[in-house]
């Protein structure tokens, strides 16, 4: 699992590394004095995993935690208690307590660990459905057959996704990770953290934004190359 770290204290940042490179399903890819400076980051970048000081200078562990746009999994670093009921209101997995003992540690970890298992089985299982023509979604109370090849685009919210088609939006309660699973890799691609496009219906990019009709989308930096990729293998751009 990707984690970072966010703590304004290079000694608390020092000892969650040092635990956490004991773990060897765990691998640290950022570390951050500040909530803003995480969040920037997560803009751009997957993680499964962070590891969130609650006391931060600006920004509190917990606002960001409420801002992240589909947010990974959470275990709160404190050395305070009062705040553990609110952390368990933005789904937290786990709340530790400075000084954090490794025994309490892995029992965190071992509790994301066996949530980070359960998403990627379900998202292995969506994958191999056989039916790529259309996808079944439940939207305003109905389950709608939504035909692939409408679809323009998929943008990933807080707590659900907005599926762009041809005529209608549909806002779905699924993360963006599982709901593209469910749609054929030749046909869609991940653009940054919180767009998939049918490459399809794309009109025209360049190195940092593509138009999808009148709509401008960003191109994320780590994902631009398997972007360009795919619109080269494909070879279906409009004028």
């Amino acid at each position: 699992m990707k984690c970072i770290i966010v703590d304004d204290e290079p000694l608390a940042i020092e000892g969650m590394a040092l635990n956490i490179r004991q773990i060897d399903s765990l691998e640290v890819v950022g570390t951050f004095a500040n909530a803003m400076d995480a969040y920037k980051f997560l803009k751009d970048n997957e993680v499964d995993l962070i590891f969130l000081d609650i006391n931060l200078p600006n920004l509190t562990g917990l606002e960001l935690a409420k801002i992240i746009q589909n947010p990974p999994m959470i275990i709160f670093t404190t050395a305070y208690s009062e705040y553990a009921v609110e952390s368990y209101e933005v789904a937290a997995i786990d709340y530790l307590t400075k000084p954090i003992r490794f025994q309490r540690f892995f029992q965190a970890v071992s509790k994301a660990e066996a949530q980070w298992k359960l998403q990627e089985k379900s998202v292995a299982s969506l994958s191999n459905q056989n039916s790529t023509e259309y996808i079944l979604i439940k939207a305003d109370r109905r389950t709608h057959r939504v035909l692939v090849n409408d679809i323009q685009y998929i943008e990933g919210l807080k707590d659900y996704v907005l599926v762009h088609t041809l005529n209608e939006k549909l806002a779905v309660a699924m993360n963006i990770k599982t709901i593209g699973a469910q749609l054929p890799e030749s046909q869609f691609v991940r653009i940054n953290k919180s767009f998939i496009v049918n490459i399809n219906h794309v009109n025209s990019f360049d190195n940092d934004f593509l138009k999808i009709d009148s709509k401008e989308l960003p191109i994320g930096l780590v994902y631009r190359d398997t972007f360009l990729k795919k619109i080269a293998q494909d070879k279906i751009l409009k004028r």
